[in-house]
């Protein structure tokens, strides 16, 4: 059996999916897989180790394609994998997801030379920044604040789940929409054609099995989620309810970026804002008020327009410690 050699094994393990993908040191791309969501704080240890394996496997599989048909390899040597992984968030978190990620790996035929297992978010901004004065919205499914200052000192702002933060993110907007049908339905707030958006989309009848619903089985974070697109699509047909969560949203998200940029004393300084996540890169309204609010906070700073994802972020990340290691190694 073979042996092959891949520099690098970028793992953007987020709240909503995992993508993997194998590189080489010029940042081409070898292969890739996707899987669901490998936040253990969602779904639990079992299914977040089951998700980020089949993602490794989906790229491997994809590698292996990619390249022709030839026997399985014995072993596969990764010089560097950073994983970005959702929910790692405190140092009892770190201690957990570290043992998930060592039990996704166990497996398979790969070894790893060196291992690097950060926060999604901070993994995305160092790569996207390499290093420099920088700030990180996400807000997709959920939503978080990272930030890094020209001293290297680092902080965040939300990022504490579905239960009690996450505003301004996919799914905080779905369940404000979900809240304003049914205070409508009630004739207690605002009228809005909400309820005749989402009740459809959920395959019900009216807003009563809405309520149902809320409190079933079939009620998911990442199905709530959904239906924040649902809601820009009625702002843009005029529905003042959804123009008003939307900003709301945007007004969440704000805060979250001032907590970070004053806490970091950022505000008189030049950096990069990179915005990232469904709805900051989908949803044109929450994107341009936020942005509007910014440029008041912080006159200095330059919003990246390059839209990417994160997974560029944590590969980017990756391809500069390879650079790093191989300047040592010629220079040594």
């Amino acid at each position: 059996m073979a042996r092959l050699h891949i520099p690098l094994l970028a793992v953007d393990g987020g709240g909503t999916k995992c993508l993997a993908v194998l590189m080489d040191t010029k940042g081409t791309l070898l292969g890739q897989g996707r899987a669901g969501s490998c936040n253990y704080q969602g779904v639990g240890k079992a299914a977040a180790i089951k998700e980020l394996r089949l993602g490794i496997q989906g790229a491997i599989s994809d590698f292996m394609e990619r390249n022709g048909p030839h026997e399985e390899p014995a072993e596969i040597d990764i010089e560097s994998a950073v994983m970005g992984i959702a929910g790692l968030d405190t140092a009892y978190d770190r201690s957990i997801i570290v043992e998930l990620v060592h039990q996704a790996l166990e497996p398979l035929p790969i070894h790893i030379r060196k291992l690097i297992v950060e926060n999604d978010g901070f993994a995305a901004l160092a790569g996207a920044t390499d290093g420099s004065p920088g700030v990180l919205a996400i807000a997709g499914t959920g939503s978080i604040v990272f930030g890094i200052n020209e001293e290297g000192l680092t902080a965040r702002a939300g990022g504490w789940g579905h239960r009690v933060g996450d505003e301004g993110s996919g799914y905080w907007i779905g369940k404000q929409a979900i809240m304003a049908a049914l205070r409508a339905y009630d004739g207690r707030g605002e009228t809005t054609q909400l309820g005749g958006w989402i009740v459809p989309y959920l395959g019900l009848l009216d807003e009563e099995e809405l309520f149902n619903w809320t409190y079933g089985p079939d009620y998911s974070v990442e199905k709530v989620g959904e239906l924040s697109r649902l809601v820009s699509q009625a702002a843009a047909a005029g529905d003042e309810q959804a123009k008003h969560i939307l900003a709301l949203a945007a007004e969440e998200l704000f805060q979250g970026i001032r907590a970070v940029v004053d806490r970091l004393g950022m505000k008189h300084k030049p950096f990069l804002l990179i915005l990232q996540g469904g709805v900051l890169q989908n949803d044109s309204l929450v994107r341009q008020m936020l942005t509007r609010k910014f440029e008041n906070l912080a006159p200095y700073a330059r919003l990246d327009d390059a839209r990417g994802e994160p997974i560029d972020g944590v590969t980017a990340m990756g391809l500069s410690l390879l650079n790093s290691a191989s300047r040592r190694e010629a220079e040594g």
